[in-house]
Order: C-alpha cells, then sequence, then structure tokens
C-alpha cells in the first residue's frame, strides 16, 4: 500500500454491537444484516467476526448470497429482495437460500421455486410488500403448495424518529395482520432494536447498529454510547501552505481566509468516497483536535485549516470519521446519512 489512506475495521466493535442488540432483545432471535459490502466494513470478514454468534445472515440480492456461501458460510441466508430470475431462483435451490417474498409474481414463483421464504407485509413502508389483508391467504397458499414458510415480517419507516405515531400504527397493522398465523415473526431493523421494544417479537435484524453508527434521527444522530465504532477512515496530510488574509483555496474558492491561515492538503477525496457537498467547518481529526474542512473536496483531495494547530506536518494522521468524529456529523453536514457514507467508501480504499 503506498497511498496511506485507509479504513480501519474494528471487528471486536461489531461482535460487541450484535452482542448489543442481543442483549436488547433478549427474546428474540438475531439475523445479522450483512448486505452491501457489510455495509462497507467487508462482507466476508464481517461474517466470520460473527461466525460463531449469528445462526443467520441477511443480504439483499442472491448475488451477495452466493458470495457469502462460496466464502464458506453455511449459516440460514436471508435474501431481502428476493428473487427476481429462473436463474436466481435456481441458484437459491441450490445454494439452500432463503428468499424474502414481497409481491404476487414471487409467490406463483416461489411455489414453482420450492425454496424456503419469509413472506413479507406492507405495513405502511410502501415500498415492498404485501397487502396486509392478502398476508394470510398467501401463507396458506405457500404452505398448501409445499414451500417452507419460516416467518413473516414488515420493515419500519420512521423507527429513527422517537415521536412518530407511525411506528406504533405500523404495529398494530402487523399484530392484525398476522393474528392466527402459527409462524415467527420479524419486525425491529436497528432503530426498532435500540428505541422500540415493543417491536423486537421472534427475530430481530440488526444491520447499521453492527457497525456502530445509530440510525437515530436528530440531534443526537451521532451520539449513542451503547455502540462502538467499527470504522475509522483516515488518510495524511500531503502538503501545507500558508495563506495570507483574502486567499482562497480549492475549485470555486469557495473558502477564503479570513485571517493568515494554515492549510494542508490530505489524500483522500470524492472518489475514495468522502462528501463531495461536505460543507467548509465539517470537522475532521489532526493530532488531539478538530480541524475543519476548508474548501471544496476534490476527487483525491481535501484540504482543511490547521491554524492554530502547533506542530502539524506533512505525514500527519488524518481522522476523517471514527471515534473521535461522527460519521452521523459529517453526514449531517453533507445533507445525507451514514448509511450512504459507509457504503459510499470505494474500492481503492484498503480496508484494515
Amino acid at each position: 500500500m503506498y497511498r496511506n489512506t485507509l479504513a480501519r475495521i474494528d471487528l471486536d466493535a461489531v461482535r460487541a454491537n450484535y452482542d448489543l442488540a442481543c442483549a436488547l432483545a433478549p427474546q428474540s432471535q438475531c439475523i445479522a444484516v450483512i448486505k452491501a459490502n457489510a455495509y462497507g466494513h467487508g462482507m466476508l470478514r464481517v461474517a466470520e467476526a460473527l461466525r460463531s454468534r449469528a445462526s443467520a445472515f441477511a443480504v439483499a440480492t442472491v448475488d451477495e448470497a452466493v458470495k457469502l456461501r462460496s466464502g464458506g458460510f453455511g449459516q440460514t441466508v436471508l435474501v431481502l429482495e428476493g428473487a427476481t430470475s429462473p436463474k436466481a431462483y435456481e441458484a437459491a435451490a441450490s445454494l439452500k437460500l432463503t428468499l424474502m417474498v414481497h409481491c404476487e409474481a414471487q409467490v406463483r414463483d416461489a411455489l414453482q421455486a420450492r425454496v424456503p421464504v419469509w413472506v413479507k407485509a406492507d405495513t405502511g413502508m410502501r415500498r415492498l410488500g404485501l397487502a396486509p389483508d392478502r398476508l394470510a391467504a398467501v401463507v396458506t397458499q405457500l404452505r398448501e403448495g409445499g414451500v417452507d414458510v419460516q416467518a413473516v415480517c414488515t420493515h419500519l419507516s420512521c423507527a429513527d424518529e422517537t415521536d412518530n405515531a407511525a411506528t406504533e400504527k405500523q404495529l398494530d397493522v402487523f399484530a392484525a395482520c398476522t393474528a392466527g398465523i402459527d409462524l415467527p415473526r420479524s419486525i425491529a431493523n436497528s432503530a426498532g432494536i435500540l428505541a422500540w421494544p415493543a417491536s423486537h417479537a421472534d427475530w430481530i435484524r440488526p444491520g447499521i447498529m453492527l457497525y456502530g453508527a445509530s440510525p437515530m434521527a436528530g440531534e443526537s444522530a451521532g451520539v449513542d454510547s451503547r455502540l462502538r465504532v467499527a470504522m475509522t477512515l483516515s488518510s495524511e496530510i500531503v502538503a501545507m501552505r500558508e495563506l495570507r488574509a483574502g486567499e482562497s483555496v480549492g475549485y470555486g474558492a469557495r473558502w477564503t481566509a479570513e485571517r493568515p491561515s494554515l492549510v494542508a492538503t490530505v489524500a483522500i477525496g470524492y472518489a475514495d468516497g468522502y462528501p463531495r457537498h461536505a460543507p467548509n467547518g465539517t470537522p475532521t481529526w489532526v493530532n488531539g483536535r478538530v480541524a475543519p474542512l476548508a474548501g471544496t473536496v476534490s476527487m483525491d483531495m481535501l484540504t482543511i485549516d490547521l491554524t492554530g494547530h502547533p506542530g502539524a506536518a506533512i505525514g500527519d494522521t488524518v481522522e476523517l470519521w471514527g471515534g473521535n468524529v461522527s460519521v452521523n456529523e459529517v453526514a449531517a453536514r453533507a445533507g445525507t446519512i451514514s448509511y450512504e457514507l459507509l457504503t459510499s467508501v470505494s474500492a481503492r480504499v484498503p480496508r484494515k
């Protein structure tokens, strides 16, 4: 590795966050969500870290499930989007995957493929899922057709907002449409696990919380002392220059020195996954203190204001997010969410 830009992954933190999810819902089984390359953290390495703990993993697509099986993982693998082609159903059957069924077309395909399934009800997310009044009939249809229906589930749309009544409404709808169905139930995502005990049910599905980022909305989104940060994204200072008051930095001259200033160039940019729209003042961390972003993020570089940082030098480490700078704060400054930043860290950034 010739460029000191790195995503350091703390697998002990992932394990601790998984244990926390289990402790918060002690009566529930836990399926670890490792889709999107484990939210940018490395799917196979995260799966290995959880091998002795997790009896089930969830991924988004059959392609992700194939990689997991190819990596030697024999646990239950739930494909959250289900299958969308005959070849996908063939692969699912061959690899003994469990597929989500969320629409009438998938019901018909599952009856032909005879693969294990979870059946999803749309209780208010309006994205995927069967109409609640169809759930019981579909479960019966699948079972009578010889399909192994393993669970019924739904997905919460507003659980990150603890004062939003939508979650309670969804819980009520799900309770009504699953009444009389003798199957395990799954409702809780990370926000549900952390903030809505009534959603825990038989299976919980921790995702973002496994990686130490809070799913909660609002000013305290990045602060949850129960979670351990799993990714530290860092780089190094590769250049430094002194600016006079009135001189500008970077594309568009977006940042102008209001006083004599020391500006450093850091070897990371939007091609590495750092958000281009992060504004001036977004925090980074250098030598034990905040160093704010100064100027437009470039493809391969960004610049920070080191005025008042005695002893800063070329080669010093810069934390873009991690234990000192919350990824949630960087995301909020850039007008996005931590999920996007973590999954956007590009392949050219080594994971260690």
